[in-house]
């Protein structure tokens, strides 16, 4: 027990260091770069409303604060987001290859947003965040349709019900957005960048707008945690525990999906970080959800920011899409975990 807790408290203090040097390394590191040291001493005076000395050059104190740190919390936001989500769809759907596109809610916050680059609209109330807010909306329109649409095959909410009717929904979906693509015109270009993901260009707006959505998606999953332990091992051994099953998983649903339909309305689609930091986390700290989702928050977000980092550094000035490099990385990692896995058995 005592090493148990040891274990524990050692995988919770490296997901902070690492997320932390995350931080660090972003918003120090790029066209201009800024010594590491006076990085950290600029962030941690802004954080506590200390003030700045004058040896630090006020030109590095704009570059972090006004245009890197914004980019690097949002990523942070983001990853964090989608790994979390990712983390709790394997364990409520009791399958290792779900991940937050498995219902086919990001599919449904794509073809929101890429419905309002392809019409042009502008709700005038909302301004610039039609898109985001849009894209939101139509995330959670989705996931409704497929709980509907599963009640409609069946009273109770099962697993395999559940991620068939999702890889429908994500199939239609996605040709529908193919079809928007293969008829838009001008437009073609900034729809395809959108698809790839990217946090660059965003700024402090965004990073106010997702956060009230991570607080209250994390707050839902993080409520559930012994629960979601709970239906790893079945519906039957869950209901045998006290678990309302179906209730349950509606809950586990929404927050999933509200983390992801926040992350996919300001990023874009992102995809593998769901997928394969949960797996990693899962070596790591184990299976129980009481730490495997706040782990995967610290890692899912330091992730992001790093391959964030890599996306705009690696051919500077010119910036890769954050979904090509997550792809790069991550489907050969996934590969690897799924290859060592099946030769245990």
């Amino acid at each position: 027990m005592f090493l148990q807790k040891n274990k524990i408290v050692l995988t919770y203090a490296a997901g902070v260091l690492f997320l932390a040097a995350a931080v660090v390394l972003g918003v120090s590191l790029g066209s201009v770069s800024i010594p590491f040291l006076t990085s950290a001493e600029i962030l941690i005076r802004k954080l506590f409303q200390l003030q700045i000395p004058a040896s630090i050059d006020t030109t590095y104190v704009n570059i972090i604060i006004d245009i890197r740190f914004p980019r690097v919390l949002l990523a942070v936001l983001v990853g964090a987001s989608l790994a979390i989500a990712g983390a709790a769809f394997q364990g409520l759907l009791q399958n290792p290859l779900a991940d937050p596109y498995t219902l086919g809610v990001s599919s449904g916050s794509a073809l929101g947003a890429v419905a309002v680059l392809f019409l042009g609209w502008n709700i005038p109330v909302i301004g610039s965040f039609t898109l985001p807010i849009i894209s939101i909306c139509t995330g959670f329109l989705t996931l409704f349709g497929l709980l509907t649409f599963v009640r409609l095959i069946e009273k109770k909410l099962t697993t395999e019900t559940i991620i068939l009717a999702g890889i429908i929904v994500s199939s239609f979906l996605g040709s529908v957005i193919s079809l928007m693509i293969a008829l838009t015109g001008d437009e073609l270009r900034q729809i395809i960048s959108w698809l790839m993901g990217s946090v660059a260009m965003r700024g402090w707006d965004y990073f106010w707008l997702q956060l009230p959505f991570f607080f209250f998606g994390v707050l839902l999953l993080m409520a559930n945690r012994k629960e979601l332990n709970a239906l790893v091992f079945g519906e039957e051994t869950a209901m045998t525990l006290g678990v309302n099953t179906n209730i349950r998983r509606i809950i586990i649903l929404a927050g999933a999906s509200l983390l992801t339909g926040s992350a996919v309305a300001v990023s874009g689609t992102i995809g593998f970080v769901g997928l394969v930091i949960p797996h990693l986390v899962r070596l790591v700290q184990g299976p129980d959800h009481r730490h495997l989702l706040p782990v995967s928050i610290l890692a899912g977000g330091g992730f992001l920011v790093l391959t964030d980092l890599a996306a705009r550094t690696i051919i500077a000035p010119t910036e890769l899409p954050i979904g090509v490099i997550t792809a790069i990385i991550g489907a050969p990692v996934f590969g690897l975990l799924l290859f060592h896995q099946r030769k245990k058995k």
